[in-house]
This record gives C-alpha cells, sequence and structure tokens, in this order.
C-alpha cells in the first residue's frame, strides 16, 4: 500500500492528527488553562477573593454545616426512580461527612452523603455539598459556576459530555491515538535534533508553519508523550476497565471485606448508636504525628465515616503538597472514642510510581515556575497541532481550488472554529460571567450557553468567511476572529474592574496573584492576538495583490 514504512507513518500522522486533532486541541487547551483552575475561580467568584485557610476546627465550623446539610431537592428528584417507596422528607443516616481544601483554595467544600430508606441498590447513597468561608463556616453560594475547576477542568479530560462519560471515553481514545501519532511523527522527521533548533519565520508561509509545527512538537515531546500516557493510566481502573465492579464484582467485594479486617476499617455500619469524640483533638494528634516524621502538617481532606455508628471513624489526610507525589499519609481513629486505628503504612514500589505519575500530572504541590511549565507545555500542543491545521490546508487548498473541490474549505473552517474559536469561546463565559446579574437563577446555565453560544458564531461565521479558500487564499476569518480575542480579552479585564473594584492596579498592590494572574493573562492574550491581526492582515493585502497580478496576467 506504502512505498515505505516511513510513507505509512506520515500517512497515519497526518490523518490521525486531523481527524481527532479537534479534541486533541480542546484537551491541551483546557488542560494548559486547568493549571491554574483554581485562580480562574477566584477571580470569577469574587466573594471568594480572600487568602486560603487551613483546615477549621470540627467543633466550631465544620459540624454546625455538616448537621444543617441535606441533598437538594433535584437530587432527590433524581433519586426516586431508584426507591421503593416515597422519599424521606430528612435524609438522617449518615454515611460520611468529609471536608476538602488545598493551598490554593480560599473557600472550604464540604459533602454529606445520606443512607437512601428503601433504595432497590442498598448501598445507594445520596449526596449533598456545599461551599463554606472556612473563617467563620458562613456559608457562600453554591450554585455559581466555577468556571475554572467546574467547566475548563471537565472540558480538559471530558469535553463536559457526562452522558454514560462519553467525553471521557472520546478524551481517552483521542490520547492513546495522539501516541502513535507522537511515534510516527518521530519516525517521519529523521532529523529531529536539528528541527529542535529550527524555526524560519523569514521563509515563505508554508515552510515557517511546518516549521513551528515541528519546533513546538519536538520541544515538547516528552511532556506530551507524558501526559497523555499518565491521562490514560489515571482513568484506566475507574473508567477504561473498571473490573473491581464489573467482570469482577463478587471479588471487589470480598476484598473490601478483607481489607476491613486488616485494616480495621469497616465498610458498613455496626447498626448500634454511638457518640463522636472530639475531632480536634485526633486532628492535632495527626498532625504532631506528621511533624515528628519532618512532613507538612496541613490537612487536605477530613472524613467522617458512618457518623453516629459504632462502626465510625475519623480519618485525616495530609495535603501533601511538599512532594511531587500525590500521597495522602492518611491516619485513622476511632469516632467514639478517639483511639488510633491505623496509620496508613508506605507505599509499595509499585504505589510509589503510580503516586509519582499521578501526582506529576495533577499538580497539587507546591511549585510555581513548574506549574507555569506546565502552562506552556499545554499552548506548545495546541501551537502544534493548530499549525498542524494550517499546514494541512496550505498544503491542499490550491489543488482543491484547481480542480473545484471545497474538502480544504470545510477543514479550514472547522480548523479557525477550534482554534480561535476555542479561545473566544472562553473569552466568551469570562465576559458573561462579569456582565449577567448575580441574583439570576441558573446563572451558572446562562454562563454555558454563553460559552457553547460564542464556539456556535464562530463556527457560522469562520463557514461563511471561508470561500476565499476556495480559489487558493487565505481564510479572513482567522484574522477577524484574532481581533476579536484582542476585544473580548480587554472588555473581561475591565469588566472586573467595573464590577468589582478590583482593578489590576488594586490587585498587584495588594499582592493578590489569582485574580492580577488572570487580568494579565488576558491582556497577554489581547496583545498576541492583535499582532496576530495585524500580521495576517498583511499577509492577506500581499496574497491579495499576488492574485490579482496573476489574473491581469492571464487577461
Amino acid at each position: 500500500m506504502f512505498p515505505s514504512f516511513r510513507q505509512a507513518m506520515a500517512w497515519l500522522h497526518t490523518w490521525f492528527g486531523l481527524v481527532l486533532g479537534f479534541v486533541l486541541m480542546a484537551a491541551f487547551f483546557f488542560g494548559a488553562l486547568s493549571v491554574f483552575d483554581r485562580e480562574i475561580d477566584r477571580w470569577a467568584i469574587p466573594s471568594t477573593r480572600f487568602e486560603p485557610q487551613p483546615m477549621p476546627s470540627y467543633e466550631k465550623v465544620l459540624r454546625p454545616a455538616f448537621e444543617r446539610m441535606q441533598p437538594l431537592p433535584a437530587a432527590v428528584d433524581a433519586m426516586r426512580s431508584r426507591v421503593n417507596g416515597e422519599m424521606p422528607a430528612r435524609f438522617d443516616t449518615v454515611v460520611s461527612w468529609s471536608a476538602y481544601t488545598t493551598h490554593r483554595d480560599p473557600v472550604l467544600q464540604v459533602f454529606a452523603g445520606y443512607e437512601v430508606p428503601n433504595a432497590k441498590d442498598p448501598e445507594e447513597t445520596i449526596w449533598a455539598d456545599g461551599t463554606l468561608d472556612p473563617r467563620d463556616g458562613t456559608p457562600l453560594p453554591n450554585d455559581r459556576l466555577k468556571v475554572g475547576s467546574g467547566f475548563f477542568y471537565p472540558m480538559h479530560y471530558g469535553l463536559t459530555l457526562d452522558w454514560k462519560n462519553l467525553g471521557i471515553w472520546i478524551v481517552g481514545f483521542s490520547a492513546l491515538v495522539m501516541l502513535a501519532a507522537l511515534v510516527s511523527g518521530v519516525v517521519m522527521h529523521r532529523k529531529i535534533f536539528r528541527e529542535f533548533f529550527t524555526f524560519r519565520p523569514d521563509k515563505a508561509r508554508l515552510r515557517s508553519v511546518l516549521d513551528l509545527h515541528n519546533l513546538t512538537g519536538v520541544v515538547a515531546l516528552p511532556f506530551h508523550f507524558f501526559f497523555a500516557f499518565t491521562g490514560l493510566l489515571i482513568f484506566a481502573a475507574t473508567y477504561y476497565f473498571p473490573l473491581g465492579h464489573t467482570q469482577l464484582h463478587g471479588l471487589h467485594d470480598l476484598h473490601a471485606e478483607v481489607e476491613a479486617r486488616e485494616t480495621g476499617l469497616p465498610h458498613e455500619r455496626a447498626g448500634v448508636p454511638a457518640g463522636l469524640a472530639n475531632v480536634d483533638a485526633m486532628v492535632a494528634d495527626a498532625q504532631r504525628r506528621w511533624e515528628a516524621k519532618d512532613k507538612a502538617g496541613d490537612v487536605g481532606f477530613l472524613v467522617l465515616q458512618h457518623v453516629g455508628d459504632a462502626n465510625g471513624y475519623v480519618s485525616v489526610y495530609r495535603a501533601g503538597t511538599d512532594r511531587i507525589a500525590l500521597v495522602g499519609d492518611g491516619i485513622h481513629y476511632k469516632a467514639s472514642t478517639g483511639e488510633l486505628i491505623r496509620e496508613d503504612p508506605a507505599a509499595t514500589p509499585v504505589g510509589r510510581v503510580s503516586e509519582f505519575l499521578t501526582g506529576l500530572h495533577l499538580q497539587h504541590f507546591r511549585h510555581w515556575l513548574l506549574r507555569w511549565f506546565y502552562v506552556l507545555g499545554g499552548l506548545a500542543g495546541a501551537v502544534c497541532i493548530a499549525t498542524g491545521f494550517v499546514f494541512f490546508v496550505e498544503k491542499r487548498k490550491r489543488q482543491h481550488a484547481q480542480r473545484g473541490s471545497q474538502g480544504a474549505r470545510v477543514v479550514d473552517a472547522l480548523a479557525v472554529t477550534t482554534v480561535t474559536g476555542m479561545v473566544l469561546a472562553a473569552l466568551g463565559i469570562l465576559v458573561a460571567n462579569r456582565l449577567l446579574p448575580e441574583d439570576l437563577p441558573a446563572r451558572g446555565d446562562w454562563e454555558r450557553y454563553a460559552f457553547w453560544g460564542t464556539w456556535v458564531l464562530a463556527l457560522l461565521h469562520a463557514g461563511w468567511r471561508s470561500a476565499p479558500v476556495a480559489r487558493g487564499l487565505a481564510n479572513p476569518a482567522w484574522r477577524e476572529q484574532s481581533g476579536a480575542i484582542a476585544v473580548l480579552a480587554v472588555a473581561a479585564v475591565v469588566l472586573n474592574w467595573v464590577t468589582t473594584g478590583d482593578h489590576l492596579l488594586a490587585t498587584l498592590r495588594a499582592g493578590y496573584w489569582p485574580v492580577a494572574g488572570v487580568d494579565l493573562s488576558l491582556l497577554v492574550t489581547a496583545a498576541v492576538a492583535c499582532i496576530t491581526a495585524r500580521i495576517l492582515k498583511r499577509r492577506a493585502v500581499a496574497a491579495g495583490m499576488r492574485v490579482t497580478g496573476v489574473e491581469a496576467s492571464h487577461a
């Protein structure tokens, strides 16, 4: 079929990259944004703009919050079909209470799980969640969309397609194919070391685009390979091969029983009421034990399991931000007495490798410089894919124009939508976040509508303006949408100032980098988009003059 193995790899690289590049572009771009998802949350929710706090006192802050929590009516209605009989007016049997925070989260997330009476599945649990100000326990609005962690981050790994986890499967398949595309790319480029240092922006457009494609692909090759591989590993056991809950369900249940006996952490309630000892004393003891081992004592996750039952226990997990590996160093206590049950042992060699790879991918550690390298790596992947789209279209559009084919026009419109359109959509949700009234019902849904609506408009605009591609010319939508990016990025910064008073000079002076960093990034985006639009305009004028000259010579 192919004269050589290298040409076969070139075909694989081109067509796999084209077909799945649209998904990978979203994974790279929103993955780069997700590196600072919590900071974007602070920008999007002004009421959370204060300094991160440690895990608060259980008795003073957490317990009152847990005791007033109940599932939302929507969660109760969704559960009705899985219950025999009526749903209770109040859920009283607590499966677990938990609280979570990080060194980048000023707010505290709290969760409560309850047994569901008469549930068809005896293990059914209904959940409630909330957001607290950890300084005094004041409930914060929990219906506001966390644009960074609640939208951009899920877009990175699941495209927000939740039905049957379809988005996670699509991204996972694309990551698997990406590994093949990376290998085939290396095979294609025999002079890969030279391409590491090669970028000729003054050469012909096709040559400079290919240079940039090769450069961004080679420079970030280890980054691209590692993150595609570890992303697959992270989701493998949960989504792709969930053997414990499908084919091996019986063995999974047996393992849970054995684990409960060996660790002393019961999986089931005893059915015997019991009180609760001082949780704050348990937390303090856990911190002393970590300190004795020269470990940072920040509590990241606190869990009370089987609350009010003789089998209840309290688990205190360390934030672990002092190392790359994603570790919890859990310490567990008997809830009724405060007696130590267990300290999690050191991980096995295989476990340590898993913790390191997972931690390196999810980057919960304190290292701001490394975070910025993650952003640059993600953006390099996005640029690599974007230049691949451009090279594909540029190489073929004149041939298609001569044959009267519309293929290049369609691909170019999709490329515009995927590259500049995606950026416009991200800016659209930020602008909507600042424009929509604070008390608007279902405000988060309207912000999502703004995102998808902006993206659809970008698609329609790219298709409408793609006619020149059929004549072998550039699509003016690239230039026009770059200009729109500059306008929306500046508008987001101005709207943040107008609606909150937190203008850039004020946040820089106060050293509040979550908001200042987002504003600065938006202004840099506007500058890059403006420069890009000017370059594209100059090239379009030059190309138009050449075409006019050719047409005149044939007349």
